[in-house]
């Protein structure tokens, strides 16, 4: 039986991880007799994330251009130079069927190095506004799976797939008991829970304002499971008690949206299509430093439909309790936020992405 191979490539975030480790165990399940490689950068978290999964991973030494002045962005050009040699070394040596790209500084030299030895290859595009390393891209891959209508302002019309975006299996297949879930946090169950998501490696100014604000959850009778980012852990963590659960990294996210009764988050695509179909109350937080702000407008499309709350970083101080009380305190429109995001959910988006693969394979 023919082997087939899969390289892939994505890192830096979890929104960039995470799909791709989903891409990898759906190609897993669909090919009995298959090899998959991972390619990511140097110092990023998926060169710890994904050996947890059981993949392999080599890493280049590339990163993005530093917006301040900054004499690391001198050294960008050699590093894109030096990866897209790598690149060609690891496709030369590891012969791969296929290459997925999921975003993230490595997608960009494995994806294009691919490209031109006419190996067949895929991106995945999280965002309702794509990065310059995707639309680059775009102009010579194969195919580009979008979670977004209209994405042909962006990308070739006759390239695009509308899958969504790829939700790990734990999420969409949880048969985890809300009962189990609490006890695994030490949480109360005659309590309501307020999940806090400010990303994998956490978020300043949502953090400074849930510590602020403890006493007011605490008033309203709510606990709070609060992952606050391995870069902030040792900053917060005192904070921890009986009716506060600080985390560095919720690593049972399934166990974590079981117990929530309410969620802030960050509004990275990828986050949100988990929202989407785990199906609760959200008050979205857009992250105002990314590229062309495409948090606000991936945070908008939801909002939009009116499946969500957004209250900027800016506007936590003035906004956010009059926000978050228009939720706790009318079950009505608390179930209505619910229902209404959960019709939003792709959660065949993964066994999508495969298919097409396996299209353009036979």
């Amino acid at each position: 039986m023919k082997q087939n191979r899969f390289l892939i490539s994505g890192g830096g975030t979890g929104g960039h991880i995470y799909p791709a480790i989903s891409i990898a165990e759906e190609l897993s399940t669909k090919f009995d007799n298959n090899k998959i490689l991972f390619v990511g950068s140097c110092d990023r978290m998926e060169m710890q994330k994904v050996p947890e999964y059981g993949y392999d991973i080599k890493g280049l030494w590339i990163s993005g251009i530093n917006r301040k002045l900054h004499f690391s962005n001198l050294l960008v050009p050699l590093k894109v130079l030096l990866s897209i040699i790598k690149s060609y070394f690891i496709i030369k040596n590891f012969k791969p069927d296929f290459v997925v790209g999921t975003g993230g500084f490595a997608s960009g030299p494995v994806l294009y190095v691919a490209s031109k030895l006419k190996i067949p290859t895929l991106i995945q595009e999280q965002n309702s506004y794509p990065g310059i390393t995707n639309r680059i891209l775009s102009k010579s891959v194969n195919y580009i799976c979008v979670s977004y209508p209209k994405m042909d302002r962006y990308f070739p019309k006759s390239k695009l797939l509308f899958t969504g975006n790829p939700v790990r299996k734990d999420i969409y297949v949880s048969t985890i008991s809300k009962e189990v879930s609490l006890e695994f946090f030490s949480l109360n169950k005659n309590k309501k829970t307020l999940l806090v998501l400010g990303g994998s490696l956490g978020a300043l100014k949502i953090n400074e304002f849930i510590k602020s604000n403890l006493n007011y959850f605490k008033k309203l009778g709510i606990q709070v499971l609060w992952q606050c980012g391995k870069n902030y852990f040792q900053q917060y963590q005192s904070f921890d008690s009986d009716i506060v659960k600080v985390k560095p990294f919720i690593k049972r996210m399934n166990y974590a949206y079981k117990v929530a009764d309410y969620i802030v988050s960050r509004s990275g695509a990828s986050v949100i299509s988990e929202l989407c179909i785990v199906g609760k109350p959200v008050i979205f937080i857009p992250s105002p430093n990314v590229a062309e702000d495409h948090q606000t407008k991936n945070a908008m499309s939801i909002v939009n439909l009116n499946s969500a709350e957004i209250v900027k970083e800016k506007d936590l101080d003035t906004e956010f309790n009059r926000v978050f009380e228009k939720i706790f305190t009318n079950e009505e429109y608390s179930l209505k936020l619910s229902n209404s995001i959960k019709k939003i959910e792709r959660p065949n988006a993964t066994v999508d992405i495969v298919n097409h693969i396996n299209s353009f394979l036979k």
